[in-house]
């Protein structure tokens, strides 16, 4: 087993097919499919399961990955001090609900990056992708909430699937509405409040399950509700339609701009937020460093972190 197929591996997994990884990797497709099958038969262990949809990393190789991301690590930095080579370009994979704090935290680690070349994917998606993201090693976390309406549902999902929940952070309910919205001056809401104005949603798909929403009182009955698949247009029509949606109430304007507002929702339900890992494997330096951008991100927002033994980072 050489240098050479572990990194084959990981471009693999970095790329969600074997077509893409082999032009990434400037070889035939044919040459990197029996390139993993050599490591496999070494190996004794079945690293991918083929489908007529493509490839997803098997248990043993979710575990493999996770020891070969580390070898070649090492292995660039002996070649870094010892040879002179350049530093290889960095690689970074997070998935992510709506959350303006995730975005943050990946802009300053990336500032801080002190590297001439890198490659990272910033993915904000869908609940059931964010699963599905980290348990093929697709993205090395995810960001999700859990509350105490869909908590029993989620986590036998990551159990079944072999993820563990890292808790970083405990939120009020708020809503996002306009600063020109007409109850832009109340400090607190009623739900009720709000049934006039249009309610904005993420929409989740074929797994539009009240469960996976990413919103709190999923299962409510709303006069006027709105789907959206991404942040810009959901701002866009909350301001343009005198919306609102419900929220964590962490808020940054240099991301969001000036004209959103955070306002406390009175409900009994809270929202905790924390990142998804896959059990069978370790974090790389950058997603452990991008964890501890993420807490310094909620901290500087006045939120105190979750204290837990098993923290990974």
């Amino acid at each position: 087993m050489t240098l050479q197929q572990l990194k084959y591996i990981l471009t693999i997994v970095r790329s969600g097919s074997i077509s893409e990884a082999a032009k990434r990797l400037f070889i035939s497709q044919p040459s990197l499919s029996n390139a993993v099958k050599e490591i496999e038969m070494e190996a004794g262990i079945e690293i991918f399961l083929r489908s007529s949809k493509g490839i997803v990393l098997s248990s043993d190789g979710a575990e493999f990955l996770s020891y070969a991301r580390q070898v070649v690590e090492q292995a660039e930095l002996l070649e870094q001090r010892y040879m002179n080579r350049k530093p290889s370009k960095k690689l970074f994979s997070i998935s992510t609900q709506h959350y303006a704090f995730s975005v943050q935290a990946f802009v300053g680690l990336l500032k801080e990056l002190n590297v001439d070349e890198y490659e990272c994917t910033l993915r904000e998606t869908r609940t059931h992708e964010i699963i599905e993201d980290v348990r093929n090693m697709r993205s090395e976390l995810g960001i999700i909430y859990m509350s105490d309406f869909n908590r029993k549902v989620i986590q036998k999902i990551l159990k079944d699937n072999e993820l563990r929940f890292h808790p970083l952070f405990q939120a009020e309910a708020h809503v996002f509405i306009s600063e020109e919205h007409p109850l832009a001056s109340k400090e607190l809401l009623d739900i009720e409040d709000l049934d006039d104005f249009p309610c904005l949603a993420f929409e989740q798909g074929e797994y539009n399950s009240f469960y996976f929403a990413e919103e709190i009182l999923s299962t409510r009955t709303y006069k006027k509700k709105i789907l959206v698949s991404d942040r810009a247009t959901l701002f866009n029509l909350l301001i343009g339609l005198n919306g609102y949606t419900i929220s964590s109430g962490v808020l940054n304007k240099d991301l969001n701009g000036e004209q959103i507002k955070s306002v406390r929702l009175r409900t009994d339900e809270s929202i905790q937020v924390g990142y998804i890992v896959n059990q069978k494997a370790s974090l790389s330096q950058l997603a452990a460093a991008y964890v501890l951008k993420l807490k310094t991100v909620i901290t500087d927002f006045g939120y105190p972190i979750i204290k837990q033994e098993d923290e990974l980072a």
